[in-house]
């Protein structure tokens, strides 16, 4: 069989002709051909590309031809420098003459052979490695080193480009990366002395000097003789380097630089100068291309996305991540805060107090950190590919990131910490998502973003760079344009979103206007000039009252009797005309619904009435709570549209736009407001500012109050309060707890009425329930919650226990072991459950006998016709509801459930 022939690869061919260097000078003179020596000329930049067809001239034929010479040459090609941009530098220095041809020549052709190697390289190592070979060829030196300063004036260093260059090593092997460079603080060591001192230091025995370090002598086992170390200053003067060779390789026992040494040495280092900063410079343009297509990226990513702030804010900060490559990002939004001095007579004209004046922190301003509120807060981990998170509000509040966040949003500086834990301005806070994460803080940069008023409307933090290293000031400049983009996206995005909740609140407006209107002369006039009864004889008093008897004047008739019982209207200076108009206003508000109608709302606050005289609360409450409380209960639910928050958000309504939590309950307030600021209808147009401040706070916290999902979240409080003993509710944070509580009870009081009236009641609100049901089903094509669901009418008994288990049942026990005179309420919800749950219990019993009635028939109909399986499945099936209601009965019922 033949011998195979051996693949000989290109890497081998390069190696072996690097390695025998005269070997291959030799092959190139006997064998090159002209056109190897002209393409060899092109390349050297000596011929211009368009003479390669004609070989007439080494020279350029006019000025004309130097572009061409420079799209040739490697170390300017625009290939370059896209792979600059790019970051996928290949380095393939300009060739060099052998070292024999070099040792041949004269000291003043080498000088300037060497000078021509490094006079176009624009590459900053490549350039790097050049110097340090040339130098060693220069001053027969056995290996050099090159460091380059870095940092501000006040903090300059040294890195370690390159380290230990030989004249045939090569760039990859001695090139130091981020992570592996030396760095040298200016004034110490050897290069450190020089670099501070400009001085050239020429060291005969390196271990005599106290500035000598050993320790790469003693890693490596080189044995370190002479240094020759000098510096590297720029046209200013000032340092850019430090250039250092080591041992003399002189061929005997002597490894000591001469002075004729130090000559050439310091003559060559003077053109590297100049080679250096070009590099430099040509870097910094790259940087700078770089950063502007960044930038113009941004912009339009930025003005791209303008309908979400939280996709933007993810956008943003995923772009800075890439752009200064750290480990983690955060961006604090501030909250838009109401200003203090808010004058009533503002509110008079016909403001509402829902759309607040912005208080933004401008530049001419200060506030103190404790002062800073942030909304919410985005935080981003390069872990996590791009999934941003939200701090919670124990964050917001006391991690350390949140303290200097507040403290640069404060001062307005822009803050560039190297080590975070030292820094004794912040504390640590303990336990916060920051530490338990297990992420640990070491550098951070930190900057306000303004807005287009120059006010600051966010904060953003870039933490621990990727190459563990503090953040540059070239850092800080990039981000800060950075900043001012996100700033304006940031801003346009918020007017974006504004702009939206100002034309649903248009919207809202015009349909609640073009419905709505407020009282005539003449409805008002006739309330004030009508006889009002007693209270006695309108049974107000009575925890057991009822509505029914009584027609739709005479319920207004009985609200003023509640304001003149309370002395509210002495107290206040109410004016008796503006409040009978504004009860017609209010009474003209509630729209004609099954159950959330003027009469639930009168009745709610007769109920709030009774718990204040027969229930003994007044004591516990001031004069300006009573009032906010009674007008609370009036204005609960008006303009309700007889659907509830969720069905806002099914059908993406105005409302659902403008409210993401709470939505009707904050539709119920502002329109409460909108009645006040109405003219002639302000019934608190008497009060001082402060108390009208007052008021409008406890009205707003009330009416939210009657949200369920509220009161789960606060109930646990209320409770831990009372199971204390807590008699007096002092501060305004428990006195607001109380009165949310109240305003709850009030609310679901239906509950607590004589067995006739919550039967009626209860019926009432099932209809409404229904009916939203029938729209989720006939126009949304939804199947709706069982509770509104009209084939699901069997289980309201059932659903009625759930309620009073659910909620009822522990707000009333509370009140009546805060209050004893308050068991008639705890009394009559556990009266009313027993009736239902013996509903509840016949109805099962019922269904239990159709569910086996059914499947004796279905057992039956198979034994006399079992051909006819179809019929089977019908006759089986038809039991399934009453199986399906006792299934579900083991399930929870929703809070949300019926009166």
């Amino acid at each position: 069989m033949a011998a195979t022939t051996p693949q000989v690869t290109r890497e081998a061919v390069e190696y072996y002709l690097s390695s025998n260097l005269e070997f291959t000078s030799n092959w190139i003179v006997n064998n090159a051909t002209d056109d190897m020596i002209h393409q060899w000329k092109v390349r050297r930049g000596w011929l211009a590309t368009h003479s390669a067809g004609g070989h007439d001239s080494d020279l350029l034929d006019s000025p004309t031809d130097f572009p061409s010479m420079l799209s040739s040459k490697n170390s300017i090609t625009e290939n370059m420098f896209k792979n600059y941009i790019s970051g996928n530098r290949k380095f393939t220095p300009r060739p060099r003459k052998m070292l024999t041809s070099l040792r041949q020549m004269s000291e003043r052709e080498l000088f300037m052979e060497l000078i021509r190697d490094i006079a176009n390289e624009l590459d900053v190592n490549v350039l790097c490695h050049k110097i340090l070979a040339n130098v060693s060829t220069l001053t027969n030196s056995d290996r050099g080193s090159l460091f380059l300063a870095r940092g501000s004036k006040n903090n300059r260093y040294l890195v370690s480009k390159l380290f230990d260059v030989t004249e045939s090593s090569t760039l990859e092997d001695t090139l130091q990366n981020e992570e592996n460079e030396i760095r040298v603080p200016v004034g110490k060591g050897i290069a450190g002395h020089v670099a501070l001192t400009k001085e050239t230091v020429n060291i005969k025995n390196a271990y005599e000097d106290p500035r000598f370090n050993n320790e790469v002598d003693l890693k490596t086992g080189y044995k370190t003789h002479s240094i020759l170390c000098m510096p590297i200053l720029n046209y200013e003067g000032d340092v850019i380097g430090v250039a250092q060779i080591i041992n003399k390789r002189t061929g005997d026992e002597v490894h000591e630089f001469t002075e004729d040494d130090v000559e050439v040495f310091k003559n060559y280092l003077t053109f590297c100068g100049i080679g250096i900063t070009n590099a430099q410079l040509f870097e910094l343009s790259v940087e700078e291309y770089k950063r502007n297509q960044m930038l113009l990226k941004l912009a339009r990513g930025i003005f791209e996305e303008q309908s979400s702030l939280e996709k933007l804010v993810q956008k943003i900060m995923i772009e800075a991540q890439e752009l200064l490559r750290c480990e983690r990002c955060s961006v604090y939004l501030i909250e838009e805060e109401v200003a203090e001095e808010q004058d009533p007579k503002y509110l008079k004209r016909g403001s509402v107090t829902s759309m607040p004046e912005i208080e933004l922190i401008s530049t001419n301003g200060r506030k103190e950190p404790k002062d800073i509120v942030f909304a919410k807060a985005f935080d981003l981990f390069m872990k996590d590919k791009g999934t941003i998170r939200l701090l919670s509000e124990k964050d917001l509040v006391n991690s350390k990131n949140a303290e200097i966040a507040r403290y640069v949003a404060s001062t307005h500086e822009t803050l560039n910490i190297s080590d975070v834990q030292s820094d004794t301005r912040f504390s640590r806070q303990e336990g916060t998502e920051e530490e338990e994460d297990g992420f640990q803080l070491q550098n951070m940069l930190c900057m306000p973003i303004y807005n287009s008023q120059h006010c600051i409307i966010g904060i953003t933090q870039l933490m621990n760079k990727m190459n563990k290293h503090p953040f540059y000031e070239r850092d800080m400049n990039m981000f800060e344009a950075f900043a001012i983009f996100c700033g304006l996206g940031i801003h346009n995005t918020q007017m974006y979103e504004n702009a939206v909740k100002l034309s649903a609140k248009q919207s809202v407006a015009l349909e609640v206007l073009s419905y709505h209107a407020m009282a005539s002369k003449e409805e008002t006039a006739a309330l004030k000039n009508s006889h009002i009864p007693s209270a006695k004889k309108l049974n107000l008093y009575s925890f057991d009252f009822d509505d029914l008897p009584l027609g739709e004047d005479l319920t207004l008739q009985a609200t003023i009797r509640m304001f003149l019982e309370l002395d509210l209207v002495n107290k206040f200076h109410l004016s008796y005309e503006v409040l009978c108009r504004w009860l017609c206003s209010v009474r003209k508000n509630y729209r004609p619904v099954t159950y959330h109608n003027w009469r639930h709302a009168f009745n709610v606050a007769q109920t709030m009435f009774t718990m204040f005289t027969t229930g003994k609360m007044r004591n516990m409450l001031t004069d300006l709570e009573v009032i906010g409380l009674i007008v609370a209960c009036l204005c609960h639910d008006l303009d309700h549209r007889g659907t509830n928050n969720a069905f806002q958000l099914k059908v993406d309504s105005p409302l659902a736009v403008l409210y993401s939590t709470s939505t009707m309950e904050h539709h119920h307030f502002d329109h409460s407001i909108l009645i006040l600021n109405s003219e002639g209808n302000n019934i608190f147009e008497n009060l001082s500012p402060e108390d009208y401040r007052k008021v409008i706070k406890i009205l707003e916290s009330a009416i939210l109050a009657t949200d369920l999902a509220l009161y789960f979240k606060k109930r646990g409080n209320f409770q831990t309060l009372v199971e204390r003993g807590e008699k007096k509710f002092v501060t305004e944070e428990k006195k607001e707890l109380l009165r949310n509580m109240m305003m709850t009870a009030c609310d679901v009081s239906a509950i607590t009425k004589p067995w006739p009236i919550q039967q009626r009641v209860a019926k009432l609100v099932a209809s409404e329930f229904f009916e939203q049901g029938d729209i989720e089903k006939s126009q949304l094509n939804l199947k709706p919650h069982a509770m509104m669901d009209r084939e699901k009418e069997d289980e309201l008994p059932k659903m009625q226990v759930g309620f009073i288990d659910a909620i009822c049942m522990p707000l009333y026990k509370m009140l009546a072991q805060l209050k004893p005179s308050l068991q008639h309420l705890h009394s009559g919800c556990v009266s009313n459950r027993k009736e239902w749950q013996s509903m509840a219990d016949g109805h099962e019993v019922t269904a239990k006998k159709q569910q086996q009635n059914g499947s004796h028939a279905g057992v039956v109909h198979a034994q006399e016709g079992g051909s006819q399986g179809t019929d089977k499945t019908k006759l089986t099936t038809s039991s399934s509801p009453g199986k399906t209601s006792h299934v579900r009965s083991k399930k929870k019922s929703k809070a949300c459930s019926v009166l």
